[in-house]
């Protein structure tokens, strides 16, 4: 079974974003942090549209 949360260590690996990124989406209300103790979480569905929703770049 594949993972539906990642931790903030998680996220930042997988997804190349940088801690205060994640924090500025955050408080942007661009990704939405699930609390569980004191463990921040990431949906991996919602990592993925905000990835994917992004502008492509040009070379």
């Amino acid at each position: 079974m594949d993972k539906i949360a990642l931790t903030l260590p998680e996220a930042i690996a997988v997804s190349g974003l940088g801690r205060s990124t994640l924090y500025k989406l955050f408080n942007e209300g661009k990704l939405t942090p699930r609390k569980c103790g004191k463990r921040t979480l990431i949906l991996v569905e919602e990592l993925e549209a905000y990835l994917r929703d992004l502008p492509r770049g040009c070379l």
